[in-house]
């Protein structure tokens, strides 16, 4: 099998051949159609995530076929069209995993950065934490839904029932769940960065009712508002554009620093909130939405070799909607 390997932190991938490996008790095999870039992709390969398992296999929006399956292993087929997300295992057994909170877990997997991804022709996966998919839909269209699609589906829970949403930062996660937003008849106002009239011009074509640089003002006060960009001094812009009693939604795994900021803009019980990981209940709730809200994703297909132009397109924002590799 061929892999892009990360061997030391904020240094290129590197391809290698590998044995096909082969799965365990619980495990599948998945032969690899797509694998969507991620941000958290970004975060692992640049050295901003702690303790990677090294070298590393990224990517954990993986879609492809059940090639062979372990034992203890039921409910899939060979050839069955699967998703493999980022949240790659669980305890079971700690507070959080018992209190239907197993994104929380104390000893998980996950899956590109302490268990290998998806960067690659094949990879073993957790098979309870595994998604059949339905046959017949675009592979690399449905990648993207594998962690961009459903971090959005939590954070756009999580910012609770407002009729006035904004998403600061519209690549993958928010071209996603803007979609969502509108079939639910809500008002979306997209933040881009400064200048970035594609962008704006994007998130217009998606629904948004306004769409601006995050360093201006929405037309009306927010709901709630939802960070994609990982920069911490969105967080006291987002609070300055939220009514009172709104809610700013954090939803990267990384952010830079926030700075200090007057109490003022916290006060009448604003509230800022993180999201971590995902569960399998988000995922069923997710998927369940896909068909009926129409949701299209928009993607750039880039050879597996090519990860390092697909991560370096991300990183400086050169992208519309989200990269895709193709083993």
């Amino acid at each position: 099998m061929r892999a892009m390997v990360l061997e030391t932190p904020a240094t290129p991938l590197v391809m290698r051949e590998r044995p096909v490996p082969t799965p365990g008790a619980n495990e599948i095999l998945v032969e690899i159609a797509a694998c969507g870039v991620c941000r958290t992709d970004l975060h692992v390969v640049d050295g901003e995530l702690p303790h990677p398992k090294l070298p590393i296999v990224p990517g954990h929006e993986i879609v492809g076929r059940v090639a062979a399956i372990g034992v203890n292993v039921s409910g899939f087929e060979l050839c069955q069209r699967v998703g493999v997300p980022w949240l790659g295992h669980t305890c079971g057994v700690c507070p959080y995993c018992r209190s239907g909170r197993e994104n929380l877990c104390d000893e998980p997997l996950f899956t590109g950065y302490t268990r290998d991804g998806g960067y690659a022709t094949y990879t073993i996966a957790d098979a309870a934490f595994c998604f059949p998919l339905p046959d017949g839909g675009d592979d690399a269209d449905t990648a993207p839904l594998l962690c961009a699609g459903l971090i959005g589906w939590r954070s756009y829970r999580m910012a609770g029932e407002g009729d006035s949403l904004g998403l600061y930062g519209f690549g993958a996660a928010a071209h996603i769940i803007v979609q969502v937003v509108v079939w639910e008849g809500r008002r979306v106002h997209a933040f881009t960065r400064s200048g970035d009239r594609d962008a704006q011009q994007f998130a217009r074509s998606l629904g948004a009712v306004w769409a601006g640089g995050s360093d201006e003002m929405p037309p009306e006060p927010l709901d709630a508002a939802i960070l994609f960009a990982p920069v911490g001094a969105l967080v006291p812009a987002a609070l300055k554009a939220v009514r009172k009693g709104g809610r700013v939604v954090c939803a990267g795994i990384h952010m830079s620093d926030i700075p200090s900021f007057s109490y003022r803009l916290l006060w009448e019980e604003r509230q800022v909130v993180s999201v971590a990981n995902l569960t399998r209940q988000d995922a069923q709730e997710f998927f369940a939405i896909v068909p009926e809200a129409g949701i299209k994703t928009t993607v750039v297909r880039y050879p597996l070799e090519q990860a390092n132009d697909a991560l370096a397109d991300l990183r400086s924002g050169r992208l519309k909607g989200a990269a895709v590799l193709i083993p």
